[in-house]
């Protein structure tokens, strides 16, 4: 099962890394607006690929119609919550970051990305290969 999923922890370990940065220079999110800043688009688009590469790790398990709503839904759980405890451990242990509830908004919305890019390109190889299929018979 690591096997599978090892794209997955390695990202999540980039991930906890730059999360766990001395981060002073960055901008310091205090309104609802301010969450619009390039600072989210960060976060949109790193929670989103770590939703994606969970997955793309158990694509062999996605192809049964019946699973793949749960296995959308558990990676972006799973991403979303990495999220949260990233925010959490800026807010309370690391040094110099600065964790907040906008940041976990994202995080959470760039897990829903995710899925859906990984729902676009999976119908997209899906269509394709049906198509594939019927030119063969």
């Amino acid at each position: 099962m690591l096997k599978k999923l090892w794209p997955s922890l390695l990202w999540s370990i980039v991930i906890l890394l730059l999360t766990g940065l001395p981060g002073n220079y960055f901008p310091k999110v205090t309104t609802f607006w301010d969450w619009l800043e390039p600072d989210k688009a960060v976060h949109l688009f790193i929670f989103g690929v770590l939703s994606f590469l969970i997955l793309f790790g158990y694509r062999e398990q996605y192809f049964n119609r019946e699973k793949r709503y749960i296995f959308g839904i558990v990676a972006v759980v799973v991403a979303a919550l990495y999220g949260l405890i990233t925010e959490l451990l800026q807010y309370y242990v690391f040094t110099g970051r600065d964790g907040n509830r906008f940041d976990f908004f994202a995080d959470a919305a760039g897990a829903v990305i995710g899925w859906l890019v990984f729902s676009y390109l999976y119908r997209k190889k899906i269509k394709h290969h049906t198509n594939e299929i019927e030119e063969f018979n």
